[in-house]
Order: C-alpha cells, then structure tokens, then sequence
C-alpha cells in the first residue's frame, strides 16, 4: 500500500530536483532525474492504475 505514495513522492522530489539543477545550468545531473521520475512514474502509474499489478 505505501508503495504508490512513496513512488509519487519520488516523482515530486525528482521534478523539484530537475527545477533546481535546471535553475543553476547542471545539465548533467537532469538525465539522471528525467531517468528517475520516468521510473517512478511507472511504478506508481502501475500501482493505482484500474489494473494495478500485485
């Protein structure tokens, strides 16, 4: 169950942490973060989706 919230939560710190990296011209680091949140996107995507996979 806490499975969905920790992913969305991840999903929000990972679109901050593009905003900062973005904000002080780190190109670098901001492939790592898109990688990240596309991930946990899935998985939360995945878990409350209509047919969440156990």
């Amino acid at each position: 169950m806490l499975a969905p919230v920790a992913a969305a939560g991840l999903a929000v710190t990972m679109i901050g942490a593009i905003l900062t990296h973005a904000r002080r011209k780190e190109t670098q680091p901001i492939v790592m973060n898109l990688a990240l949140l596309a991930l946990a996107l899935f998985v939360a995507w995945g878990r409350f989706g209509p047919y969440p996979f156990a």
